[in-house]
């Protein structure tokens, strides 16, 4: 069972990965391409504000910050 804190942290180690995967320096080698969908991908990403809002409405989901 996936607990509020290890939803939280899953996100939190996702957008850091897909910030380095559109950095050349942090990640060589990487196809154009890849550099661009996940940026698209952190268009609409839950940032911390989203997930500490929904915390508040829902802890049971991003509780436990």
């Amino acid at each position: 069972m996936t607990m509020p804190r290890e939803r939280r942290q899953a996100v939190i180690r996702t957008e850091k990965f897909l910030i380095d995967l559109r950095d050349p320096k942090v990640t060589p080698n990487v196809p154009l391409e890849i550099r661009k969908k996940a940026q698209a991908c952190l268009k609409h990403f839950p940032t911390e504000f989203d997930m500490d809002l929904v915390a508040e409405l829902a802890p049971n989901i991003f509780g436990d910050s």
